[in-house]
């Protein structure tokens, strides 16, 4: 039976529109419309200088931010069209999902947490990538922001969780107690499989592990491995291993297509509305692709993120981020002028998260090498 699921798909002519009402488009739709203003932003071009998870010192041929972007919505987007829901929808999201991500990935993160919460108050990328797109750029004359539809807006607020009246207020408007439309909910799973396989292939091409130290700690891996070691048996390691992700890859893909569609199926839901007051989340992996990502991810946590060379990066980049936060908030004025001015009567300890959230990672280090060498503000 096919896994088509067309009747979930959600209907861009329901669309909530926009916060600012803006005409209709002559020839592109309102999620297509967003796609291309996402596209356009600073903000997902500063992308390209921001940690995923190895530094430049390394290599420069391991994934960056913009890329792993580009390969969640590669896989989103080929999801959504075998399941025929809304591929403009899916890929507006799947573009915009980590506009918000501050310089140095998740120690830069974590960072800006910690130096939040002294104030009662807290950094999150989800929530930052709001602000970016409701605040932050700055394109258009007659409104703040990119002024995205509902549902795009919306799929940021829950893209890795949902929540209750009351639970997030700063998110009351964003439909809290419902699910988000089917599209909405692919970005996640997408996004896990993207940044678990890319980085398998970042930390091989490292040299952290090899072919024979994944098989024996990821069953499922090893069992694809056989079979391209039966298939080619002359080929280079590096050879061997390209083909092994690739097939890798497509049951994860083709894990999430089937689970999605099985969980509909035993759902009984027949509209995009019923996606949405349905009790939870339906887009899944099936139970095999389930247990390979969860390998993966313990893999990754021992051989990957927690070795000590980047465990020393990471730690240096939030020693450098704590520093730099403070020479801001001890003299906010140093902050350019027409970003203060814009963003009117926000607290200090705000205005500085922001400003060193917006840095590519780039950025970040000259301004911090100036403060540090006396150079003028």
């Amino acid at each position: 039976m096919s896994p088509a699921l067309a009747r979930l798909r959600f209907p861009v002519s329901q669309a909530r529109g926009r916060r600012y009402p803006e005409p209709p488009h002559r020839y592109r739709n309102e999620f297509q419309r967003d796609r291309d203003r996402i596209v356009h932003a600073r903000a997902f071009r500063r992308l390209e200088d921001k940690t995923q998870v190895f530094t430049d010192p390394l290599s420069d041929h391991f994934r960056n931010r913009l890329t792993h972007t580009m390969e969640v919505a590669q896989i989103a987007r080929t999801v959504a069209s075998v399941l025929e829901l809304d591929q403009d929808l899916t890929e507006a999201l799947a573009l915009a999902h980590d506009l918000g991500h501050p310089p140095f990935a998740h120690a830069g993160e974590e960072e800006l947490n910690r130096q939040m919460a002294r104030f009662g108050d807290r950094f999150e990328h989800n929530l930052h990538t709001l602000r970016v797109v409701e605040r932050f750029e700055q394109r258009y004359a007659r409104f703040p922001g990119l002024n995205l539809t509902f549902e795009v807006r919306e799929g940021i607020a829950k893209h890795s969780r949902d929540f209750e009246p009351g639970e997030f207020p700063e998110l009351d408007q964003y439909l809290p107690g419902l699910r988000p439309p089917l599209e909405a909910q692919l970005i996640d799973l997408a996004d896990e499989i993207a940044y678990n396989t890319a980085d398998l292939d970042d930390g091989f091409s490292a040299g952290l592990f090899g072919i024979e130290e994944i098989c024996r700690e990821i069953p499922q891996y090893g069992e694809i491995a056989a079979e391209i070691r039966i298939q080619f048996p002359g080929a280079p390691e590096r050879i061997r291993f390209n083909e092994t992700l690739r097939l890798l890859i497509d049951r994860l893909v083709s894990g999430l297509i089937d689970g999605t569609w099985k969980a509909a199926e035993a759902a009984g839901v027949n509209s995009a509305g019923d996606v949405r007051r349905y009790r939870g989340r339906l887009a899944r992996q099936t139970p095999e692709p389930q247990l390979a990502t969860a390998s993966l991810k313990g893999f990754l946590r021992d051989r990957v993120y927690f070795t000590p060379e980047l465990m020393g990066e990471r730690a240096r980049s939030a020693a450098m981020m704590a520093e730099l936060f403070e020479w801001f908030l001890s003299d906010p004025g140093r902050l350019p002028e027409a970003y203060r001015e814009g963003l009117g009567n926000e607290p200090p300890h705000r205005l500085v998260c922001d400003y060193i959230a917006g840095m590519t990672d780039g950025f970040f280090r000259r301004t911090y090498h100036q403060t540090r060498s006396g150079a003028p503000d």
